[in-house]
């Protein structure tokens, strides 16, 4: 019994090979008939290989033109002659009619898609993934390809698709609100993920599952009314922004502080970048970090970069605070804007900091261990 059950693992190999690859199946059979055939001729005529292959394809080709062996024939070469054009013919049109059948049902394209899926996975490593490529989704796309960021762009939509390539973008095509198509995107090793789909209740399952699926994941939705922007940021969103709410303040900005205004797009077209430095919550982690001020460490001094701000994670009462000398903040003002050089470092503090690539990394390299996460921002 142990005997015949291994016997018939190979079959059952073999057939699971034919299930999944169903041109495999008249492939095969081909090379055998084409094989079997020049191996017939090598028996019987004791032509070389070049020759016996030759014979081969002009008659299963049917082309039956005269050739130089054609007269020397023997009997044994027109046995396997006629074996080819009876069994031979049969088989190269099974075969043709088998790969049509696959081209015309869609098998070729969707092994095609199936195989560039899997090339997404191996190559998009801390991209960002935009679900969505409408008005406000291509606005998103143009500025992150513009600042050099790895994009991935998640559409179901043929005609944004095709845009979207036009424009040198990688493309997924899928549904963004179901599991499967944000596990293809790479949603666990994501720098950042933004639903920017034109309904409100799509970006929610999209949150809903990228939360799910990826609970350390930064989330960015768009959301078209208060009402949605408290269920998003329920959902797991970590900043939902309104286009049109946004759109308002930078309209009214401009009438009241144009300057202002005028500087941050200069700001945003620079090679100066805006990050977040989360500090570890273990106090061991931070060392000699923990509990030093600003104007002791010298962290701007020592890497060009500027700290805009520091403010406490989560704001909840009893984690780690923002302590200016010896006096700790009121809860309700743990955010400093412009941070002086008394203000102290604690665990789980968050560093806002501006400066070029080159700044922000011998900032986040002077803070060696202490740090948890960064995380960048637009300015």
């Amino acid at each position: 019994m142990k005997r015949s059950r291994r016997a018939s693992r190979p079959r059952r190999g073999l057939q699971g090979v034919l299930a999944r690859q169903p041109w495999a199946g008249p492939l095969l059979a081909l090379a055998l008939v084409v094989n079997g055939g020049a191996l017939g001729y090598r028996i019987t005529e004791g032509w070389d290989w070049g020759d016996c292959y030759w014979m081969v394809l002009i008659t299963l080709s049917t082309l039956g033109f005269s050739d130089e062996h054609t007269p020397l024939i023997h009997t044994g070469g027109r046995i396997v002659t006629a074996l080819l054009l009876v069994g031979g013919l049969v088989v190269v049109q099974q075969t043709i009619q088998k790969l049509l059948e696959l081209t015309n049902s869609g098998y070729f394209r969707r092994l095609r898609e199936r195989r560039y899926r899997q090339q997404l996975k191996r190559t998009m490593n801390q991209h960002v993934i935009l679900c969505g490529y409408g008005r406000i989704g291509r606005e998103i796309a143009e500025q992150l390809s513009g600042e050099g960021v790895p994009l991935l762009v998640v559409e179901n939509d043929s005609d944004r698709i095709s845009e979207a390539q036009e424009r040198g973008l990688t493309v997924l095509q899928g549904d963004a609100t179901l599991d499967e198509t944000l596990e293809e995107a790479g949603i666990h090793h994501c720098r950042a993920l933004v639903a920017a789909l034109p309904s409100n209740a799509a970006n929610l399952y999209v949150v809903l599952s990228a939360r799910g699926l990826a609970p350390r994941a930064r989330l960015i939705a768009r959301a078209d009314s208060a009402e949605a922007e408290g269920k998003l940021r329920l959902a797991g969103a970590d900043q939902v922004v309104s286009p049109y709410v946004a759109g308002g303040r930078t309209m009214a900005a401009t009438a009241l502080r144009p300057l202002a205004v005028t500087f941050m797009e200069l700001l945003a077209g620079s090679d100066c970048e805006v990050e977040e430095f989360r500090l570890s919550l273990d106090p061991e982690r931070l060392g000699d970090l923990n509990g030093a001020s600003l104007a002791e460490l010298q962290l701007g001094r020592r890497s060009g970069a500027l700290v805009l701000a520091i403010r406490r994670p989560g704001g909840s009462a009893g984690g780690p605070g923002i302590y200016r000398g010896n006096t700790a903040i009121p809860e309700e003002a743990a955010l400093i804007a412009n941070p002086g050089g008394d203000v102290r470092l604690e665990p789980g503090q968050l560093l806002v900091v501006m400066g070029s690539k080159s700044q922000l990394q011998a900032f986040s390299e002077l803070l060696g261990n202490a740090l948890a996460a960064v995380e960048s921002m637009s300015v």
